[in-house]
């Protein structure tokens, strides 16, 4: 009876602490300045690219005042931005007339420079040498019209402890996007795990000091699941034990919006193996 009892308490605290991943997965993706706020992806041209929503612009943005200014890209592609007097727009929450701007590939720490005028704002981001403005508006209709996230039902079995085989040197993995680049990432190590008497691999990459980041797809891909990939973070592995838990398998940016840049599963993490634990396609998908 007290296995019993003690099997209740875990599983209660595995639903607990799933419900709060899922909210907190929920407040960010629905964040005013969150993935579903995208309005926009432009690519920048070298020279002079004039910025507003008025169709006489270079960049034609879906929000904004009908000129915003003139965004000016250097042979070295170092940015610089000069703002309509009449915009109405600061940088960086300072009502400048001219400003540098900051790619998310140089921006460190800080972050990179944010634009903003009115509910909506924009950022440059770079991918494979070419950079362009990400914008962001709080009334995008993706935001506003969201119509939630759906899960397959919760269940402890999905929640993994797999064997991890460190690779000394790291290995180098090919991963694809929907731009059509290709990153080469360094992967720490392999995750290996066992399920319905099959044996599986997948294989991580390191975003991030404290955490593993998946990016995989599975026989649900495509159909009951977004097709190009799922995310999922790991802790680091202890003891040469990782914990996978599949429950917490999510979309990634571009089950939500035509505007992201996001990676496709690699060969290598294409299970063939229905994955039915974690997130489920979107039903408002575009």
């Amino acid at each position: 009876m007290h296995a019993q009892t003690t099997h209740a308490a875990d599983t209660a605290d595995f639903v607990q602490q799933t419900q709060q991943w899922r909210d907190k997965r929920l407040a960010s993706l629905t964040a005013p300045n969150g993935w579903l706020s995208l309005i926009g992806l432009d690519w920048l041209k070298e020279g002079a690219n004039r910025v507003g929503s008025a169709a006489d612009n270079d960049i034609v943005l879906k929000a904004g005042p009908a000129h915003l200014g003139v965004v000016t890209q250097a042979k070295d592609g170092s940015l610089h931005i000069v703002l309509d007097p009449h915009s109405g727009a600061t940088v960086d929450g300072k009502p400048v007339h001219e400003a540098v701007l900051v790619d998310d590939a140089h921006a460190g720490d800080a972050g990179p420079t944010n634009v903003a005028f009115g509910s909506a704002s924009f950022l440059v981001i770079e991918r494979d040498g070419r950079k362009a403005l990400r914008v962001k508006d709080a009334h995008a209709e993706t935001r506003t019209h969201f119509v939630g996230l759906d899960y397959y039902p919760m269940d402890p079995s999905w929640r993994i402890v797999a064997d991890w085989v460190p690779f000394d040197p790291p290995h180098e993995l090919e991963i694809g996007s929907v731009l059509g680049t290709i990153n080469k990432e360094k992967v720490p190590g392999k995750a290996v795990f066992h399920r319905d008497g099959h044996t599986y691999e997948l294989m991580p990459i390191q975003e991030e000091p404290d955490s593993l980041f998946f990016v995989i797809a599975d026989r649900t891909s495509g159909r009951e699941t977004y097709g190009a990939a799922r995310f999922m973070y790991a802790d680091l592995p202890k003891d040469g034990k990782v914990v996978l838990d599949f429950n917490r398998a999510y979309n990634p940016p571009c089950a939500f919006t035509p505007y992201a840049t996001c990676p496709l599963a690699p060969p290598e993490n294409r299970m063939d193996l229905s994955v039915t634990a974690g997130e489920k396609k979107y039903r408002g998908g575009h």
